[in-house]
């Protein structure tokens, strides 16, 4: 069973911010941009420091819960959502990469303003060099898919030092020679401003370097990519479950039986229940796993430098699962849904085809075929997935 924010005040915010981005998802679908207006009422729905410890002034919730919430606005704007989600991962990453001075200044400065922090990590685009500076270095190149970086007010960046070596650091989104380009247009996740950053001679601090322990201080630095995955599994487990929402509202209150089903309303049709029965069946299943790789993930989080290489690897395998569960339970109930609504469900005005768009978008990014080679690899042989920044 999913769980549920602890704070009764979280939880209400946590309501009325589906309720707000469900009453506009499908006309924001179409205009696509950045959602100015929805990313200031996460801002003020105080939800934006779940994953800050209690030390620091935030919530402290639990990985299970957060992701809990993730899912249940995936089921409404898995493009809000996204982003959502991205600010937990940019605090795990100070928490996990940080030195304990850059984890006091970073996270109580989140809590107090509140920050929304933006994406510019990307570690398979290696366009972006640091060089060395009197006060520390200079910053150069352009990085793509840098999810939530319009309209963010912190950066987590990575880039080259003059050894090879990859770092990553935290800067201020509107320093001088940071530039947002307007330039994501894809089919799906519209509003998740995963476009271009560049840089342009942007000073960098030492200071702003995060570590030690940095990236690759030890096992527990690879939690980070886990949580991502983890993070990617509840969005299209949403999506899946938003889908399925949907199509059952309008099958429900609009769609009509075929001529020669012999029944008098789409309820009743045995091929639309059989679907139903199926994509219930997917999605429940999906679910369960993931329930299963959140609470792995919460123990390997409470271990923290405790965690043994086995015992993360478990974790990952868990969490590879449900995301391959999650993904072909979710375009699944996506592209079947308008076997259970039919033809007048595919009107613009309804927008059901955004939930297909979108994990059909979101999911091609890291392919579900390599997943499933890492987990042949464990199931044939018991070798568990290697730590990279994608598992």
């Amino acid at each position: 069973m999913t769980v549920t924010l602890s704070d009764p005040t979280h939880r209400a915010a946590l309501a009325e911010l589906k309720h707000l981005l469900a009453a506009t998802a499908v006309e924001r679908d179409r205009a696509g941009g950045t959602a100015k207006t929805e990313r200031d009422a996460i801002r003020r729905s105080g939800l934006l420091t779940l994953a800050v410890p209690p030390g620091f002034g935030g919530a402290g919730e639990t990985w299970p819960a957060i992701l809990g919430a993730v899912r249940a606005l995936a089921q409404v704007d898995s493009s809000l959502a996204h982003l959502f989600a991205f600010q937990h991962l940019m605090v795990a990453s100070v928490l996990l990469y940080g030195s304990a001075a850059q984890r006091d200044a970073l996270l109580t400065e989140t809590v107090r303003k509140p920050l929304f922090w933006g994406n510019a990590l990307n570690p398979l685009d290696r366009r972006t060099t640091l060089t060395p500076a009197p006060q520390g270095w200079t910053l150069d190149g352009t990085k793509s898919f840098c999810s939530g970086a319009s309209d963010s007010d912190m950066l987590l960046v990575s880039a080259d030092d003059p050894d090879g070596r990859l770092r990553v650091f935290v800067i201020p989104t509107r320093r001088p020679g940071v530039a947002i380009l307007d330039d994501w247009d894809n089919m799906g996740q519209r509003q998740t401003d995963s476009g271009t950053v560049t840089f342009s001679g942007v000073p960098v601090d030492h200071d702003e370097i995060l570590g030690p322990p940095g990236p690759f201080g030890g096992v527990a630095c690879t939690l980070r990519p886990l949580i991502a995955q983890a993070i990617l599994a509840a969005i299209y487990l949403g999506i899946g479950e938003g889908a399925l929402a949907a199509a059952r509202e309008f099958t429900l209150g609009s769609a009509r039986p075929w001529r020669s089903s012999g029944v008098t309303a789409a309820a009743e049709d045995p091929y639309v229940l059989h679907h139903y029965g199926e994509l219930h069946v997917g999605l429940a299943g999906a679910a369960a796993l993931g329930d299963q790789a959140t609470a792995r993930l919460q123990a390997a989080w409470e271990k923290r430098d405790e965690l043994s290489p086995a015992e993360r690897g478990q974790v990952a395998v868990a969490i590879a699962t449900a995301k391959v569960a999650a993904t072909r339970a979710g375009l699944d109930a996506t592209n079947r849904l308008f076997d259970v609504t039919g033809a007048r469900a595919t009107g613009a005005r309804y927008g059901l085809d955004r939930f297909w768009r979108n994990l059909r978008t979101h999911s091609l990014h890291d392919p579900v075929d390599y997943k499933l080679k890492e987990l042949g690899a464990w199931a044939l042989n018991g070798t568990v997935p290697q730590p990279d920044f994608y598992s």
